[in-house]
C-alpha cells in the first residue's frame, strides 16, 4: 500500500509518500511545498494544488492522509489553511484516492504513545521508525510523514480486527 501524507498549510504544505508492506514501512518521498508570502491566496492555493496532483501522479499512492485543521485562537490564520486543506483533499478526490483525515492527537498517538507529544518527539519517531539518516525538516515535513505512519498503523489495526 502506497500511502501519500499531508500536513496542510497555506505558506508549508508538508508531504510524504510511505510504502507500507506487511510490518515494512519506507519512505518513497518527502518534502514540502512553499508558496511566496508576497503571492495572492488563489494563486498559493492554486500552486499546491498542481504540485499535489503532480505528486499524486509520480508516485502512485492508492489512499491519502490529511491532517485535521487545529484551530487555536488566529480565525483568518485557521480560514486560510482550511482553504489549503480543501484544495489537497480536492486533488485527492479528482484522482481517486480514498482520503483520511487524523486530528494531531491521534497522530502523536500514534507515532510516540502520548498525546501531548512535542515536534521533536515526533521527529525522533519518524527517523526512527523509517530509519532516515535524519530527521527531514522542515517539521511541516515531519509531520506529513507522521501522519501518513498513523495511516498505515491504522490500516493493520483495521485490517486485523476485519479478518
Amino acid at each position: 500500500m502506497v500511502i501519500l501524507g499531508i500536513d496542510p498549510g497555506i505558506a508549508r504544505c508538508g508531504w510524504g509518500v510511505l510504502e507500507a508492506r506487511g510490518s515494512k514501512l519506507e519512505a518513497r518521498g518527502y518534502g514540502c511545498i512553499e508558496t511566496d508570502s508576497s503571492m495572492e491566496v488563489s494563486l498559493k492555493l492554486a500552486a499546491i494544488y498542481k504540485e499535489i496532483s503532480r505528486l499524486i501522479k509520480q508516485h502512485s499512492p492508492e489512499e491519502m492522509a490529511v491532517e485535521e485543521l487545529f484551530f487555536n485562537t488566529n480565525a483568518k490564520t485557521a480560514f486560510v489553511v482550511g482553504q489549503a486543506r480543501g484544495v489537497v483533499l480536492l486533488a485527492g478526490a479528482e484522482h481517486k484516492l480514498k482520503n483520511h483525515i487524523y486530528t494531531p492527537l491521534q497522530v502523536k498517538i500514534a507515532i510516540t504513545g502520548y498525546g501531548r507529544a512535542e515536534k521533536r518527539q515526533i521527529g525522533r519517531m519518524v527517523k526512527i521508525l523509517l530509519n532516515l539518516k535524519e530527521i527531514p525538516k522542515p517539521d511541516d515535513t515531519t509531520d506529513a510523514l507522521a501522519i501518513a505512519l498513523t495511516h498505515a498503523f491504522s490500516r493493520r489495526i483495521s485490517y486485523k480486527i476485519t479478518q
